[in-house]
């Protein structure tokens, strides 16, 4: 997600976008460690959109 797209939520939208962002991460993860992940780019992608949205949520 872009940060502009983030900014403009309210803070519920994006605990929920954060969960669902954990929850797909830690899916990854586990697909990862038994070789079934095809594209190691979106756990990096997914990483960073956590941590736009917990700096988002900490500024609000």
């Amino acid at each position: 997600m872009k940060i502009k797209d983030l900014k403009n939520k309210d803070t519920k939208s994006l605990v929920n976008i954060l969960n669902e962002s954990k929850q797909k991460l830690n899916v990854l993860t586990l697909n990862n460690r038994f070789g079934k992940v095809k594209n190691y780019n979106e756990l990096s992608d997914l990483k960073k959109t956590i941590a736009r949205i917990l700096t988002i949520i900490n500024k609000k």
